[in-house]
């Protein structure tokens, strides 16, 4: 008899439940979040390739204030 009742007790205990549905929960969660991260990773690097094509070929940048007709300042307004 005393092992029945061990059984019907263990069976009744919902003790672990919460932690299960955490588990489960968190698994979904981090799934989603790689679905999404392989789903983004080559636009992104195709993004990036661009950007560092870009940036390399614009070589040293000069920068003109007031316009575009050939007048440049200082960028601190000739203070």
């Amino acid at each position: 008899m005393k092992l029945f009742n061990m059984i019907k007790n263990f069976r009744n205990d919902e003790s672990g439940a919460v932690t299960v549905d955490w588990v489960v929960l968190t698994a979904a969660i981090v799934g989603l979040g790689i679905a999404v991260m392989a789903s983004v990773a080559d636009g992104v690097e195709t993004l990036g390739g661009g950007i560092s094509e870009n940036l390399v070929t614009q070589g040293d940048a000069t920068f003109t204030i007031g316009g575009t007709n050939g007048n440049t300042q200082a960028a601190d307004g000739g203070l």
